[in-house]
């Protein structure tokens, strides 16, 4: 799933009139070649799947769980049986969970569009409500995933008769191999940052007073209350993600283990996780990992992150015991997450997400008639 982190949104835009509504055919006119070009990349999608012999699934949207990242905020509602019961339920934030349970249950290689829902979240990147392309190969290395989103933006851009990748004045050629930059090197080159300095050798802990004063020396605010992935967060969303993906896309790979809530440690560095992001425009698409199944060290990880909620949000999240049952009969796979939207958007040149969804949520602050 999307990286859900506390940080200032690189996507904020300034606060905008309501526009004429999508309905209007104007609008929808101008509208209408984007939502074209997204049918075609779905179906374009769904057929590339299909030839390597991937399943297509439909992961139930009501869950016990909306997901147990610390700044990730679910929508919640109540779930009433027929004798009038009530128990609470929310909207899945993203289908991986119903997933892995279908990997659990034998299924080697599936994939799903999921409507998914994240509350808290609106900009020109980001919507209440979007549509994630979500898919997993069993006994495969992440590095299988690696290939499966060169090749996803390769199909986009010519569906949508793209020759470029753009967004706000960057360009990323989508047919051309994207570049692996692993995360500590991204921190070298555009930060002057060696995380390792920061990380111990176990991967158990983490020196934020280092990380800190290496963030001040880059010229970046750090907060009395700012812990070690705060840092590291706030680091990446403002030195190292803008200059991500300019001419090509890049896949950041290596990631700190501690940023890695669902991903297996990596075999050859404990300080590491197996999970990468891909970019294209200083735009993150997609995330994979390969995949944890230990269930305990899972469990561990939920209570962590739930840990951190209430501290700063004040509120934490049920742990879908269901799901952590299922993952001791998991096996051992990889999976990845893709925000269509922001695909579409960077095929057809487009300012916000809301210009490639056929219905945009609609925006409370604009005022709704009783």
């Amino acid at each position: 799933m999307f990286r859900a982190v506390k940080r200032r949104r690189l996507d904020r835009l300034p606060a905008l009139k309501p526009p004429s509504p999508y309905w209007s055919k104007d609008r929808h006119a101008d509208r209408r070649p984007r939502l074209l070009a997204r049918a075609r990349i779905i179906g374009a999608l769904r057929h590339y799947f299909e030839r390597q012999g991937f399943v297509e699934v439909e992961p139930a949207i009501l869950q016990a769980s909306p997901g147990n990242e610390a700044h990730l905020h679910g929508f919640a509602t109540e779930i009433i049986g027929s004798d009038g019961a009530a128990g609470k339920a929310f909207l899945h934030t993203s289908p991986e969970f119903a997933m892995k349970k279908l990997l659990a249950a034998g299924e080697e290689r599936i994939f799903a569009f999921s409507r998914v829902f994240r509350n808290r979240e609106r900009g020109a990147l980001h919507a209440p409500e979007f549509t994630m392309l979500e898919w997993y190969r069993a006994g495969a290395d992440y590095e299988a995933l690696m290939d499966d989103c060169a090749e996803i933006i390769a199909i986009a851009a010519g569906e949508a008769g793209a020759r470029n990748l753009r967004f706000r004045g960057r360009d990323a050629d989508p047919f051309v191999q994207p570049e692996r930059l692993s995360v500590r090197d991204a921190f070298l080159r555009h930060a002057g940052i060696d995380l390792f300095e920061s990380l111990t050798m176990d991967g158990g802990t983490a020196d934020r007073a280092r990380i800190a004063a290496q963030a001040v020396a880059a010229g970046l605010r750090v907060a009395p209350d700012d812990n070690w992935s705060d840092i590291f967060s706030r680091i990446l969303s403002e030195k190292i993600e803008p200059a991500l993906g300019l001419g090509r896309a890049t896949v950041l790979c290596e990631y700190p283990a501690r940023e890695a809530a669902l991903a297996r440690v990596n075999a050859r560095d404990c300080r590491l996780a197996d999970r990468f992001e891909l970019y294209a425009c200083g735009v993150e698409l997609a995330n994979a990992f390969g995949e944890l199944t230990d269930s305990a060290e899972q469990r561990r990880r939920f209570e962590e992150e739930m840990s951190e909620k209430q501290r700063v949000y004040g509120e934490t999240y049920p742990i879908d015991e269901d799901f952590l049952a299922a993952l001791d009969h998991m096996p051992a796979a990889s999976g990845a997450a893709l925000g269509l939207d922001r695909l579409v958007m960077l095929t057809c040149g487009a300012e916000r997400i809301e210009d490639v969804q056929w219905t945009p949520v609609f925006d409370p602050s604009w005022g709704v008639k009783a």
